[in-house]
């Protein structure tokens, strides 16, 4: 394998993402409460539910399949799973804690021993193998019970039961968590609420005001939750985790010009703003007059904010957007997930439509290193593909191979080298297949390790080792040097 023109930092944190919604299976054992994804249904009548107001979170198995309940069982399997990571050669392992495994329902006064007696044994089997636990805490998870009852992150009262769940978790997993994250893709709550913030809008009228009102009670509660980080595990860093697409103006008309810049700020900038300089930024007061969005706050709520900074920026990068102000009926819906128009340089993925662009993550690193100067850190990245096991046995993904190579060229061939300062990489899923928080399916697959499960039911759960394992085991060997 030719040795490459990278250049990554000694110390580098290489390895893969996952969430306990989509990983750990188990749904009712072990003490758990029922969560926001064990109601989602597979298929696509999720994605009908995430664009949609009026989802009562109620299950109907007479319609629907509900894979998270199984999901790939590594709530019984994680001894495997961890031991195939570390043949990998992880330095790190992005994982969730399941908030309802600790609190059932939410607003329990007492955790449930069973829920933390678990994390234990995971994060003990990682230490094992010298693998670093990066641990998001809230991972599109919500209690259901705090969803039905509280009406999501809508109503301010789920600060309190946030700020009891991680003083929990920090006192119990001092000695054995570093890295935190506090909410997954904090700025996608206002594309899809469902997930982020536990509540399905009332109407599309009312969705921004809802959208932005439970954004701010959770900036609320992750400033609470690193400064609480910083009392219990002083040599905690707890960062933030954006979803970032750089906005692309479709031509160089300066209305489209900017236009794709006022989209940058609200989509991108906003969230990392608050988070990291610890204050709502001036641009978003006329966005705010102009929707007739009124923030309720409290008193203290901004000095809090100012006080509860993050230390990184940990981001997913899947994709840009392209933007232009006045579209056309045909090309509205034939962007990307996250909005925009089909950009004519880029090729798209088999899934869903999505471009292709390594070279937006370099844009993406620059942007967020420009802005904020604090270390950043790329927590989620991959290829979703169908995947063919051959008459050998083999899983021969390539295309996976010269997706995550692209990327990673991104990083350390250029954006490190243009003075970024990047302290990890973690494959979405990189490590083994899951259950895709988007559609609800085992078919897309993500993973350096194939899980024989299957949209209709089947399969036995066993892993293979794809080509994509022993590429990525190089990589890490390497430091990056052989892509």
């Amino acid at each position: 394998m030719a040795k490459s023109n990278l250049s990554f930092p000694e110390g580098f944190l290489w390895g893969g993402a996952t969430a306990a919604n989509q990983l750990e299976g188990a749904y009712k054992e072990g003490g758990k409460g029922l969560n926001l994804a064990d109601v989602l249904p597979g298929g696509k009548a999720r994605l009908k539910l995430l664009s949609q107001a009026g989802f009562d979170f109620e299950m109907d198995t007479t319609k629907y399949s509900y894979p998270n309940h199984e999901a790939i069982d590594f709530y019984h399997r994680y001894k495997e799973d961890i031991a195939l990571f570390a043949e990998m050669g992880f330095k790190v392992f992005r994982l969730s804690i399941a908030w309802s495994r600790i609190f059932p329902n939410g607003d329990e006064l007492e955790p449930n021993e069973e829920g933390l007696a678990f994390y234990d044994r995971v994060f003990d089997e990682l230490h094992k193998h010298g693998i670093e636990p990066l641990v998001t805490i809230a991972h599109y998870e919500t209690p259901l019970h705090l969803i039905k009852e509280y009406g999501g992150w809508k109503n301010r009262k789920l600060v309190e039961f946030f700020e009891r769940y991680v003083k929990v978790i920090f006192n119990r997993y001092k000695n054995k968590v570093k890295y935190w994250l506090t909410f997954n893709e904090i700025n996608g709550a206002t594309h899809m609420p469902l997930f982020g913030l536990g509540f399905s809008p009332t109407s599309e009228e009312t969705r921004l005001q809802e959208s932005f009102q439970g954004l701010h009670h959770q900036f609320v509660a992750s400033a609470i939750a690193v400064k609480l980080g910083h009392e219990i595990i002083p040599e905690s860093q707890i960062g933030c985790m954006l979803i970032y697409a750089p906005v692309y103006a479709y031509d160089s008309n300066p209305e489209n010009v900017m236009y794709a810049q006022q989209e940058s700020r609200i989509f991108n900038n906003f969230c990392g703003d608050v988070q990291v300089r610890g204050e709502y930024p001036s641009f978003i007061n006329r966005y705010f007059r102009e929707n007739d969005i009124d923030i309720a706050m409290e008193d203290g709520d901004l000095e809090l904010i100012k006080e509860g900074t993050v230390d990184f920026i940990s981001f997913s990068y899947y994709m840009s957007r392209t933007e232009k102000k006045k579209k056309s009926p045909e090309e509205v819906g034939h962007g990307n997930l996250v909005g925009g128009i089909k950009n004519p340089f880029l090729e798209a993925s088999d899934w869903g439509g999505w471009e292709i662009d390594p070279i937006g993550l370099r844009i993406s690193l620059n942007e967020l290193y420009d802005r904020y100067q604090v270390p950043l850190f790329v927590v989620e990245n991959g290829l979703g593909a169908y995947d063919k096991v051959e008459e050998d046995g083999s899983v021969r993904d390539d295309y996976r191979i010269d997706y995550l190579r692209e990327h990673i060229r991104a990083m350390g061939g250029e954006a490190i080298d243009d003075g970024v300062e990047l302290m990890g990489y973690t494959a979405w899923g990189g490590c083994i297949d899951l259950v895709s928080a988007s559609s609800g399916e085992y078919a897309k697959r993500y993973g350096f390790i194939y899980v024989d499960k299957h949209d209709d039911g089947s399969g036995t759960l066993d892993r293979k080792r794809k080509k994509s394992f022993f590429w990525y085991q190089n990589v890490i060997e390497t430091n990056g040097e052989e892509l």
